[in-house]
């Protein structure tokens, strides 16, 4: 039985994969499935489904007929733990339609092999032509728009894990917009090139440094900007709350992501930080 037309689970194969920063791996994935897919704007997030087994078919549920997103899920989490594939977000870096192709962006965490080696990384750092994967979304049930041109100016930070979402948001500025992007990562060769036709200001910031600290010494333009934060939940917790309470900037104009958590992964149970962020989310859009 084919799943319902409108359900946004596909099955991708590698068509190619290449080293565009000394830390990032950009992994391109291709199949009959994006047949007619679109793109709906920026920062746009999936869900991949990692086989246990390198080179393998994913092991995942058949879709009903109906096309219950959260019984699918059940049936996904119900598989063995040995079989289920790791799930990880990642947002799509780029689309082409005629090849029918999507590419998604891995910032490499440590070296090859090591302790603390994520299941995502090292799928990424073994990735072959013809490897397959199951991608699950875009789906704009799930999506929290966001709208590069609104209000006076844009402000932006991403770390290392965010800058292929940074990359999207960026290029869909309107020209000439005026933008502030701080971008903190391993050093320069670990930034992409953004290109935008907005009027756009990168900031490099140190790795280690809070990057609450690291706004707050700075100047911002005057206005009152449209805000994209993403990141490690915590740095970027502590950027919303510094903007909010000591920039005075409308709570309502932050849009915010916990792209990860230290010390935990997506396997790992959220913390009541995490919920407290997912109904501000929510409640905000």
């Amino acid at each position: 039985m084919s799943q319902p037309p409108d359900f946004p689970l596909r099955r991708l194969r590698v068509t190619a994969v290449r080293r565009i920063t000394p830390r990032t791996l950009r992994v391109t994935l291709g199949g009959s499935a994006l047949a007619g897919f679109t793109l709906a704007g920026p920062d746009q997030q999936v869900k991949l489904f990692l086989p246990r087994m390198p080179g393998t078919e994913p092991v995942l549920p058949a879709v009903g007929a109906d096309g219950d997103v959260m019984r699918w899920y059940g049936a996904y989490a119900a598989i063995p733990e040995t079989e289920r594939p790791w799930m990880r977000s990642y947002t799509l870096r780029a689309h082409d339609p005629v090849a029918e192709t999507v590419d998604i962006d891995f910032h490499l965490h440590g070296e090859a092999g090591a302790a603390g080696e994520g299941p995502a990384t090292r799928w990424a750092r073994g990735a072959r032509p013809g490897d397959p994967l199951g991608v699950f979304g875009p789906s704009a049930a799930f999506a929290v728009p966001f709208d590069a041109g609104a209000r006076g100016w844009t402000l932006l930070y991403a770390d290392a894990c965010a800058v292929p979402a940074l990359a999207t948001v960026v290029a869909a500025l309107p020209a000439g917009r005026r933008a502030l992007a701080y971008v903190q990562v391993d050093g320069p060769a670990d930034v992409q090139p953004l290109a935008t036709s907005g009027d756009l200001t990168v900031r490099l910031l140190p790795r280690d440094a809070p990057a609450a600290d690291a706004v707050r010494a700075g100047t911002l333009p005057p206005g009152s900007p449209s805000v994209w934060l993403a990141g490690e939940a915590s740095a970027v917790r502590g950027l919303r709350r510094h903007l909010v309470e000591e920039r005075g900037v409308d709570r309502r104009a932050i849009h915010f992501t916990g792209y990860w958590r230290r010390r935990l992964s997506q396997d790992d149970a959220p913390t009541s930080e995490d919920l407290a962020e997912a109904r501000e989310r929510l409640s905000a859009g």
